[in-house]
């Protein structure tokens, strides 16, 4: 798996992005390979493929990476 930063504000740790990922340390989401895809659901790319890596203005943080960081000790 590969770390991505959240602060880089990429698909990967986008709540609208449906590919595959994982939340990982505080900061950090994993994502299976840099060519990964999942469609963008309901966001400016809505039904679009993107990758892992891409960017837009209309990120919104991944619900997973809140609810990981509420449950680390």
């Amino acid at each position: 798996m590969l770390i991505q930063a959240v602060d880089r504000k990429r698909c990967a740790s986008c709540q609208r992005w449906s590919g595959q990922r994982q939340p990982g340390e505080p900061g950090q989401v994993l994502i299976e390979a840099e060519t990964s895809t999942g469609l963008c659901q309901g966001g400016p790319w809505d039904n679009s493929e993107r990758r892992a890596r891409s960017a837009c203005g209309h990120w919104q943080a991944w619900d997973a990476l809140q609810l990981k960081q509420n449950q680390t000790p």
